[in-house]
């Protein structure tokens, strides 16, 4: 009968990173056997604009599904334009039509209160138009907002990124590596 041999051989490697913090204005990576661990620099633009889209996302997302007047800057943007279109038309149709006409004796009470109706009808209506506009301009740039951000907040993504790579790169140049080769033989034979 025959024999027969049988060989058996294995190689093994570790790699031991050193730590080695990397800084750079926004974040700071530091590698080791488990990963990297990153974290942003507090009280930067990148820390900032991340803080807030996380604070923020949700309420601005049901903004954008649910577009209302009632929010702060649809609010602010209404009163505003309430003030101006009330301030400017009422001086207006003083200056420029009831105070000509009175000095003529050319208008009567009962006339200037028609026309001051009118103007608080035409002044409702140019509000509603302005009110509809501003919810169908609420979504758009509500939505502008969220694109604005997620980029802001992807760019800092890419910081990170690089980051850790840097600090990836430069442990490994200083890791400590250690190999092993092991090697068995055994026959048989008859």
């Amino acid at each position: 009968m025959g024999g027969g041999s049988k060989s058996k051989s294995s190689s093994e490697s570790s790699t031991t990173y050193k730590t080695t913090t990397t800084t750079i204005p926004y974040v700071t990576s530091t590698p080791n056997d488990s990963g990297t661990t990153t974290t942003l620099q507090p009280t930067t633009a990148l820390s900032k604009v991340y803080n807030f889209t996380n604070n923020n996302i949700d309420q601005l997302l049901n903004e954008y599904l649910n577009p209302s007047i009632d929010t702060a800057t649809n609010q602010a943007q209404l009163n505003a334009y309430t003030k101006t279109l009330n301030d400017e038309t009422r001086k207006s149709l003083e200056n420029n039509i009831i105070a000509p006409l009175a000095q003529r004796n050319m208008i009567r009470s009962s006339q200037a209160t028609d026309l001051y109706n009118n103007l608080a009808k035409q002044q409702n209506d140019a509000i509603s138009d302005y009110t509809a506009n501003l919810l169908t301009n609420s979504q758009n740039n509500t939505a502008s907002m969220i694109n604005t951000l997620m980029n802001l907040t992807f760019q800092g993504y890419n910081v990170v990124s690089g980051n850790q790579a840097q600090s990836l790169n430069t442990s490994s140049g200083n890791a400590d590596k250690k190999s092993s080769d092991s090697s068995s033989s055994s026959s048989s034979g008859m």
